[in-house]
């Protein structure tokens, strides 16, 4: 806290431009941690959110319902695949994820099968900050190296990613311990926080079969890869296989207001099915379900209706790809990657972070390196000359 540097106070949004209170205009290449998709202060989201708060800003999801809440859900169920079609509602991917895990659990205690206490997650794994979601993260290669020994313990493995990490992880470990099991979680195809690490679909296909041979629930945490970021609605579409529970937030409500989703298939569901109170999953947070994060969640679904969302991706992709492919001959540059409308430019060391962001500040880019990587994630809706203007500034920066 003694060398972080002061926060640029923010007058006004808009588009994928982010006005600061001192004149200077950057322009967003993460849209705000992977959130406005649509862009800011998109009218219709805006206008949905001002309706809504004009009727009803909030009412608890405990013995009430309403309609934002049941139409999200009912159009959610509608655009996953598979029967994932039962959805708990929160306010951040952190605590979607808790759910995940609790629900997990306690599929399995419903079921009389007690001993299932342990998850397997992989290594460069990010899952979010609060104790749960941390304790199936990669600690080690994350942020969250001093917390490692107060957490639960959990497995941390090689993602199976060819024969023999295939191997270890079926043969040598879930043979030997998938009765302590309660399952597994992944991002898929692409793993953001942890390093902005890609894999290939059939990772998935190998996951997912795996979870059905050793009777684990597997779990996918899509909060940053939903909503379009790798080319598809959904990552997993790519992949043709479903999990049992999902993890959505980020770009749900198109960046406007807090609102996550965890998402069970039947299978799951069927496990809360009982007359004793004790076998519901009890988690209620305060404003699970708002309905103006839920208006705001409805309108962006509108705007992936009605606008060529999809398109706008495979248009950044195709940029992103010809444009950073030139940072790959610049010193200390180790990988160049780009999926759907993620880029990253991989280094070989970075050892000042901070300075690295003050520059793409002066070059008037909103662009945030951590770790080894510089990576763009920008709204959907960027024009090209804007996307360049990032391209144009990493090149720059990271060519001194």
């Amino acid at each position: 806290m003694r060398t972080e540097a002061a926060a640029l106070p923010v007058e006004r949004t808009e588009g994928c431009r982010i006005h600061l209170a001192d004149g200077r205009v950057l322009i967003d290449g993460i849209a705000s941690w992977w959130t406005a998709c649509h862009g800011y202060n998109h009218p219709h989201i805006r206008a949905e959110v001002a309706r809504q708060l004009d009727i009803m800003p909030h009412v608890m999801l405990a013995g009430l319902t309403h309609a934002p809440a049941e139409n999200l859900a009912r159009r959610l169920a509608r655009l996953l695949p598979g029967d994932l079609d039962h959805v708990f509602f929160s306010d951040s991917g952190s605590v979607a994820v808790e759910i995940a895990l609790k629900m997990a659990l306690q599929y399995w205690i419903n079921r009389g099968a007690t001993g299932r206490r342990q998850f397997v997650g992989f290594k460069a794994a990010y899952h979010g900050d609060t104790l749960g979601a941390m304790a199936v993260s990669d600690a080690e290669e994350g942020m969250h190296r001093a917390f490692a020994r107060a957490l639960p313990p959990q497995h941390l493995l090689d993602l199976p990613r060819d024969a023999a990490s295939l191997a270890a992880l079926d043969d040598d470990f879930l043979n030997a311990n998938a009765g302590s099991l309660a399952g597994m979680i992944v991002e898929p195809l692409v793993q953001g926080a942890g390093g902005m690490i890609f894999h290939d679909a059939a990772v998935l296909r190998r996951l997912r079969d795996l979870a059905d041979r050793h009777g684990l629930l597997l779990i996918f945490d899509e909060i940053f890869t939903g909503f379009g970021r790798t080319g598809r609605m959904f990552a997993m579409e790519e992949a043709g296989v479903v999990p049992d529970i999902l993890t959505l937030s980020k770009a749900l409500t198109g960046g406007t207001l807090a609102l996550a989703a965890t998402v069970a298939n039947r299978k799951v569901f069927g496990a809360f099915l009982a007359d004793e109170p004790s076998a519901a999953l009890m988690h209620g947070p305060t404003f699970m379900g708002n309905p103006l994060a839920c208006a705001a969640a409805n309108a962006s679904l509108d705007l992936f209706e009605r606008e060529p969302r999809l398109e706008q991706v495979a248009a950044i992709e195709r940029q992103l790809a010809r444009e950073l492919e030139t940072c790959r001959a610049l010193p200390g540059v180790k990988d160049v990657r780009v999926k759907g409308a993620i880029g990253v430019v991989e280094l070989a060391r970075l050892d000042d972070v901070e300075e690295l962001r003050r520059r793409f500040v002066a070059a008037d880019a909103w662009i945030r390196p951590f770790g080894r990587v510089v990576y763009l994630t920008p709204s959907f809706t960027i024009a090209p000359d804007e996307l360049t203007q990032l391209t144009d500034a990493i090149r720059r920066v990271l060519a001194g």
